[in-house]
């Protein structure tokens, strides 16, 4: 078996970080084994590295290694990547074609960023796991494959499985060892070797002096928080390797290049931040449209009350429904009615349709109000339709999934609101 020491020298993997050494020592331990092995750790902290060891060491080195990201491929294709189709299967098939699994039988597929895959996936690869059978798309054969799979995610996969994103039965499928490898802030010591290594090969492919970092220098390169991992790291030591004709770095140039904390970084909005933000604006617009359906109905009981009893019965009888539909005009003056009332026809939910003596007034004062409610109602979809689509930055799957409605619904809303 090797060392630990032996695998960092062959793969190239800088820094003595106890927690480094120990993700290791399990890869090297769980190789010789066909179990299913779960990395874990943010963006950018090396985890390919792990899936290569386990390959390189195991009895399947000689077999084919893929590394798959699952969260490059689209959704509507992604099974036919990883299990295959058959000719014909769908639009554009115009041949068979062998998935992942099949062109890697006897070796190791590396599924980085598999908390990404869509459900239906998952329960093909639960199967895969499970008994190595798979069915390619448009296919009822089914097929055997021996692959052993490692996966990688950076998101909490507990919280996919309580949300309904992701099936607990094959986590646990997934993560029978899990290797979690540590964030750059948590290896201070290993920083600095690394920005050395970088700077070093940097040196020699522009053929340039390597830098050199002053003493303060190493101590913020040390202390930085370094959000974005050894990628962030090595995106830096290169772009002062260009731009540097001065070799010896400063505590200051230095500081030049590092991104001020959390003010010049994207912003990372967490799930649940989301999710609270879009309740609360789904919960203002189902109140508005509660408060509408409640003054629709009392209009609708005045209106029937109208039909029945005529207009001075009504303002004796309902003085508090007039005062709630038609606010301070009923304390500053008696609402004018028309004395004379028309003959109309109306349906109502709970009334036989009969000719009735109605004032012509007040039925189309309330078909104004109705409309007008509607209006505003339109009003509130199209102002949270545009602020979905803005979010999303005009992406229109992304946000009819947030409105909670389909794409088609979307699409033609946009349309019937020329959006």
């Amino acid at each position: 078996m090797e060392t630990v020491q032996a695998i960092k020298q062959r793969f190239e993997i800088i820094g003595n970080d106890p927690k480094l050494n120990r993700a290791i020592e399990k890869a090297i331990q769980v190789a010789p084994t066909d179990i299913s092995v779960m990395v874990t750790g943010e963006s950018g902290v090396g985890k390919e590295n792990i899936p290569r060891i386990i390959h390189s060491l195991s009895h399947r080195k000689h077999g084919k290694y893929i590394a798959v990201n699952c969260g490059a491929i689209p959704e509507g294709t992604i099974d036919s990547e990883l299990f295959g189709h058959e000719k014909g299967a769908f639009t554009g098939a115009t041949s068979t074609r062998e998935g992942y699994f099949e062109v890697a039988d006897g070796g190791t597929i590396f599924l980085d960023e598999v908390g990404e895959l869509p459900l239906t996936t998952q329960v093909r690869l639960l199967r895969v796991l499970e008994n190595g059978e798979f069915i390619k798309v448009g296919s009822s054969q089914v097929q055997k494959t021996n692959v052993r799979i490692v996966a990688a995610t950076n998101v909490n996969l507990f919280n996919a499985i309580e949300k309904g994103k992701f099936r607990e039965d094959l986590y646990y499928r997934l993560s029978t060892v899990e290797i979690t490898l540590p964030p750059l802030r948590e290896r201070n010591d290993d920083i600095h070797l690394l920005f050395r290594k970088f700077v070093a090969d940097f040196a020699h492919k522009y053929k340039m002096p390597p830098l050199r970092l002053d003493e303060d220098a190493v101590q913020l390169l040390q202390k930085f928080r370094w959000s974005g991992n050894i990628r962030q790291l090595r995106n830096v030591a290169e772009q002062i390797s260009v731009l540097e004709t001065n070799r010896d770095i400063t505590l200051a140039t230095l500081k030049s290049y590092l991104p001020a904390e959390g003010s010049n970084l994207p912003s990372v909005i967490s799930e649940s931040k989301k999710e609270s933000d879009f309740s609360t604006e789904r919960d203002i617009l189902y109140k508005v449209l509660f408060d509408m359906k409640s003054d629709l109905n009392d209009l609708k009981k005045l209106t029937l009350e109208l039909m029945k009893n005529g207009t001075s019965k009504v303002q004796d009888i309902n003085p508090n429904l007039i005062q709630k539909i038609y606010g301070n005009q009923g304390n500053d003056s008696e609402i004018d009615f028309e004395e004379e009332p028309r003959t109309a026809v109306m349906t109502t939910p709970s009334v036989r349709e009969e000719s009735y003596q109605i004032p012509e007034d007040n039925y189309l004062f309330a078909e104004t109000i109705e409309e007008e409610e509607i209006l505003r109602l339109e009003q509130k979809e199209i102002e949270m339709i545009k602020k979905s689509l803005e979010k999303n930055k005009g992406k229109r799957k992304a946000a009819a999934d947030e409105l909670g409605i389909s794409e088609r619904t979307l699409y033609r809303k946009i349309k019937q609101f020329d959006l």
